[in-house]
């Protein structure tokens, strides 16, 4: 599926790719096929590809041909990528603990949508979700795939300091806090893991277009797999899924 793109300078050696504003797998899979097409070409001077939901952003050192040139050409690698890209996304099993201990807004969220806790619990863990992009904070993943029946609007007054790993939901999306921030999304609970690391090759192990499947743990699960990821011996369950 072709979509029509609009391209923006974005800065002085930079072209912001937009998509329709609209989050959807469709959007991701055409976003991704032609930003792995952008880098297997080795264009010259092209430094960075960046994704977001709906946009790429193409950092070069310079432009050869202009703004006007660089457009052109973009234009016709997206129109040529018939040359399909077969992409490979690796789904990743995120352990969570949805102990009252950590899902401090279990209770208002339950009393808003008229759900019992275990609902909510239950709707949240079921779905597979997609990674969007990767930002806000290090490691923080945007994703898609909610449970629409959980969405929830992000707190007026953001908390000033929000758990490590803690899970939540703001609006029509859910996430995890790779570090300890403020924040305004609602708390359903906390997974051990780390979603960043610095001192590893790929500080983040996931990747735009990956899918995360939760699973619920007791308390006693998330203090031993917490002791584990402490002491750099935890793994992360996952499987290669071919899109």
């Amino acid at each position: 599926m072709a979509f029509q793109l609009v391209y923006k300078l974005y800065g002085q050696y930079a072209i912001l790719v937009e998509w329709p504003a609209s989050i959807n797998e469709d959007i991701l899979s055409d976003l991704l096929q032609f930003k792995s097409k952008l880098i297997q070409l080795n264009i010259e001077n092209l430094t960075e590809v960046r994704s977001a939901y709906n946009s790429l952003l193409i950092i070069y050192e310079q432009f050869d041909t202009g703004f006007k040139g660089e457009v052109k050409k973009l234009k016709s690698i997206y129109a040529s990528k018939g040359d399909f890209v077969k992409l490979i996304s690796t789904l990743w099993n995120i352990p969570v603990c949805y102990d009252a201990q950590f899902g401090i807004d279990l209770e208002s969220i339950s009393k808003e949508k008229k759900l019992s806790e275990a609902a909510i619990v239950k709707a949240h863990y079921e779905s597979v979700y997609t990674v969007y992009f990767i930002g806000f904070l290090p490691g923080f993943l945007y994703l898609g795939g909610l449970n629409e029946m959980l969405a929830m609007p992000r707190k007026g007054t953001p908390r000033l300091k929000i758990e490590k790993g803690a899970v939540a939901i703001g609006g029509n999306q859910t996430g995890v806090y790779p570090s300890a921030s403020p924040g305004g999304w609602n708390i359903i609970g906390n997974s051990p893991i780390n979603f960043f690391n610095i001192n590893n090759d790929k500080p983040c192990f996931a990747s735009a277009g990956d899918r995360i499947k939760f699973h619920p743990i007791t308390i006693k699960e998330h203090e031993a797999i917490k002791a584990l990821v402490e002491a750099n011996v935890y793994q992360i369950e996952s499987e290669v899924v071919d899109d």
